[in-house]
C-alpha cells in the first residue's frame, strides 16, 4: 500500500503532529480544518469567511491529492455554536452540489476560541 501526506506548510502541522491529507489506496483523508487565512495568518471574524476559508485549503489538498470537492463521498462539520451552521448552508451547498457527499454536523468546542468551524472529508481520487 502507497501512502502520500499532503502538507498546506501549516506550522501548526508540525507542531501538532499530522498532515493535512493522506492518500491512501485510492482515498484521500483530509484532517479537520479550519478557517485559517494562511495568506494573512489570521483568522476571520465570521463563520462565512472561515467556512469559505475552509473549504478552500480542504479543495488545494484534494487538487494536490488528484482529486477535488466533486469527489468528497464524507464530510464532517464541527460548529461550536449550532446557531450559526445555518449560515454556512450556502456555502457549502455550493461546494458539494456534485458529490453531495454523505454528511454529519456535530456541537463540539474547536481548539481556540475564535474558530467557528472545523470540516473533515474523506474523498476518492477519480480513475
Amino acid at each position: 500500500m502507497s501512502v502520500r501526506h499532503i502538507s498546506t506548510g501549516s506550522p501548526f502541522e508540525e507542531q501538532i503532529g499530522y498532515s493535512r491529507a493522506v492518500v491512501a489506496d485510492g482515498w484521500v483523508f483530509v484532517a479537520g480544518t479550519t478557517g485559517y487565512d494562511y495568506a494573512r495568518m489570521v483568522m476571520p471574524a465570521t463563520i462565512e469567511e472561515q467556512c469559505e476559508n475552509t473549504l478552500a485549503t480542504i479543495a488545494k489538498a484534494l487538487e494536490e491529492a488528484s482529486s477535488g470537492l466533486d469527489h468528497v463521498v464524507r464530510v464532517t462539520y464541527i460548529v461550536p455554536d449550532k446557531a450559526e451552521w445555518p449560515k454556512c448552508w450556502p456555502i457549502t451547498s455550493r461546494a458539494f452540489a456534485r458529490a453531495r457527499p454523505a454528511a454529519t454536523m456535530i456541537s463540539a468546542d474547536l481548539q481556540s476560541p475564535e474558530m467557528k468551524i472545523e470540516i473533515e472529508v474523506t474523498a476518492r481520487v477519480p480513475a
